[in-house]
């Protein structure tokens, strides 16, 4: 670490004294810099970060997609391999799932509907993403949030759930409860990939949508 000299005459003899400069938090400041971004500045951090390993491999990094200015916000665990491909959220047959979903209480991916995820970049191997990972987009997250504005946030999967509640718990605790995030009303419901395997919750699901639905009402 630097030392700044400082020079103190006793009877014309130079004594030197070092000491430590205070240590800066780069972390910390590189949080306050993403959390004063704009969406232009915001995008183009994103696309420069190299925060984490995810940088190493990533193909193309997806920030989110759909009305800036939305009421509900949806957030995913990580952009999927269609996303990757497509450069676009939501492509593929859980996706097309999702739409379904939204279209049931007429909503679509680009009105009043912005989706992100936890993670910007794609780990590989369909691995589950580690908390470092989380921990390094998790600013990029909150600016989306407040330059949202959303009313609603509905979050996709217990991966997601974990990481933006900060929580342990397990996704059956998560599920069928109005939570909170800054102020701003959570539910949490299953992703569509799993529902595409797991067609028993699919009922389950349609229960959360319609929890949020009404949610959304009280606050409209």
């Amino acid at each position: 670490m630097p030392l700044w000299r400082t020079k103190v005459n006793d009877q014309n003899t130079s004594t030197i004294t070092p000491f430590s400069i205070p240590h800066i938090n780069t972390e910390n400041d590189r949080r306050s810099q993403i959390l004063c971004m704009d969406w232009l500045q915001l995008r183009k951090s994103i696309i420069d970060c190299d925060a984490c390993s995810l940088c190493h491999n990533r193909v193309r990094i997806l920030s989110g997609v759909g009305d800036e200015n939305a009421d509900w916000l949806y957030v995913s665990e990580e952009p999927n391999l269609e996303e990757w491909v497509l450069t676009e959220s939501y492509i593929d047959s859980s996706d097309r799932l999702l739409d379904n979903m939204l279209a049931a209480i007429n909503l679509t991916r680009d009105r009043n509907v912005y989706i992100t995820n936890i993670v910007k970049c794609r780990p590989l191997g369909n691995r589950i993403i580690e908390s470092n990972e989380a921990h390094q987009c998790e600013p990029y997250l909150v600016r989306q949030i407040e330059l949202v504005k959303p009313k609603l946030i509905v979050v996709l999967g217990q991966v997601a759930a974990q990481n933006i509640l900060m929580t342990s718990a397990n996704f059956k605790s998560l599920r069928g409860k109005l939570h909170e995030y800054a102020g701003i009303p959570l539910i949490v419901t299953y992703h569509p990939a799993y529902l595409l395997h797991t067609l028993a919750d699919k009922e389950k699901a349609w229960e959360d949508l319609y929890f949020a639905k009404s949610t959304m009402e009280t606050l409209s």
